[in-house]
């Protein structure tokens, strides 16, 4: 048995640079859904903006997700 060293470190880093990457951009969703709930003293265009951003981070972590189970379960 022969393990390709190169090859499984490869598939390590990308898997973590793509597990990091993912997290980050649902955290940055998590803070602007947060951030247009608190509302305060900042004026209604920055709540809007807060939760179309939050509304894109989570439309791509859907799509990295959806994207991965294809890759998956392509023939």
């Amino acid at each position: 048995m022969d393990i390709d060293w190169a090859a499984l470190g490869e598939v390590f880093g990308v898997s973590l640079v793509a597990t990091v990457a993912l997290v980050g951009v649902f955290t940055l969703g998590i803070v602007g859904a947060s951030a247009g709930k608190a509302g305060g003293s900042q004026g209604g265009g920055a709540s809007v903006l807060a939760r179309t951003g939050s509304y894109a981070c989570f439309a791509l972590c859907a799509a990295a997700v959806a994207y991965g189970i294809y890759i998956i379960t392509a023939p």
